[in-house]
């Protein structure tokens, strides 16, 4: 069994994958990290070097060698721009949308600019949010309201979920 955690920067994705594996006894892979630790470069010094369509290109191959069982996936947010990336991950895994309202998100994030979000240069945020948003309902097959549980409640209640099959 694996899970894909997938949602907007600041939706809790890698704090609850953390959680997830520890109560599952599952491993965790954060594909943001994995990115960093193969390319010997931060998420944004990506972008400001060779762009949001080639920081896409490289979480997509990055994703595509995935080859692991029992863990918890935490990916970029921008992993669903990848059609193939997201059937890879639906193929291996069930896939959870850490759906937040926007105004959540911006809460709790503060370095837009130095967060290595990619994105196009003239797009603002809330564009990007419900672009990314209508992608991230198509590949769920899980979907959680993140906006008023703490991240613990949220790993008690996907746990609930996947062992009862319903919400």
């Amino acid at each position: 069994m694996n899970l894909t955690l997938i949602g907007m920067p600041g939706a809790g994705k890698s704090t609850l994958g953390i959680i997830l594996a520890k109560n599952l006894g599952l491993g965790f892979i954060d594909t943001d990290v994995l990115i960093q630790i193969n390319h010997q470069q931060t998420l944004q010094k990506i972008l400001d070097e060779q762009g949001y369509l080639a920081l896409r290109e490289v979480e997509e191959k990055e994703i595509l060698k995935l080859n692991v069982d029992r863990h918890v996936i935490s990916t970029g947010g921008s992993a669903v721009y990848s059609a193939k990336a997201m059937a890879h991950l639906k193929q291996i895994s069930t896939v959870i949308f850490l759906e937040a309202d926007i105004d959540v998100i911006k809460t709790r994030i503060h370095n837009f600019d130095s967060r290595g979000i990619a994105k196009a240069e003239n797009q603002t945020f809330e564009e990007l949010f419900e672009e990314r948003r209508l992608l991230y309902l198509r590949y769920a097959d899980i979907t959680i309201d993140c906006n008023r549980l703490d991240q613990e409640l949220l790993a008690v209640r996907i746990i609930s979920i996947l062992c009862d099959g319903k919400e």
